[in-house]
């Protein structure tokens, strides 16, 4: 019986810190849906429900997608500025810039473009041991549809060492 009693007693209190731990968890959730709510402004995915939802959304358009750099000669920096507006009715959210490798490195806008707004993704290709005709890729990711857009450099790098 007195066993019986301890192992109650034991249950009893694990499971009240349980609770406790369930509503501290309960309140961090509430928190984070009311964080969530108050961004859906801003961030709007364009699938509602199920259905695509395209006419609301930030729309990204650049004025240029691809650039020619021309001929450069290797261990030169090319550094090109894509300008683009957010032509479409939400505020534009850019979450992620990225390059197919650590020698072209984009910089992209921290916070929100208002509709009708530009902004500006620059882009640095080092040329550094780099040779012959170059493509350099740069996925940009954001609350759009689609959610990625890519604009990329060309150009030839001339080795100066065959010259």
């Amino acid at each position: 019986m007195r066993t019986f009693i301890i192992v109650a007693l034991l249950t009893t209190f694990l499971a009240c810190q349980n609770r406790e731990t369930g509503s501290e968890r309960r309140a961090v959730e509430e928190i984070t849906d009311q964080a969530l709510i108050n961004n859906s402004d801003i961030i709007r995915l364009p699938v509602e429900g199920g259905k695509l939802d395209t006419n609301k959304v930030a729309k990204m358009t650049f004025t240029e997608y691809e650039f020619d750099f021309g001929e450069v000669s290797a261990g030169e920096t090319v550094t090109k500025v894509f300008e683009f507006t957010n032509t479409g009715k939400s505020p534009l959210v850019v979450s992620n810039a990225q390059s197919t490798c650590g020698c072209t490195v984009p910089e992209f806008p921290k916070e929100a473009i208002p509709p009708g707004k530009k902004g500006k993704i620059t882009v640095k290709f080092d040329t550094s041991g780099k040779a012959g005709p170059q493509t350099k890729p740069v996925t940009i990711t954001a609350n759009t549809y689609p959610s990625t857009t890519v604009v990329q450099i060309v150009g030839l790098v001339k080795n100066n060492t065959s010259e």
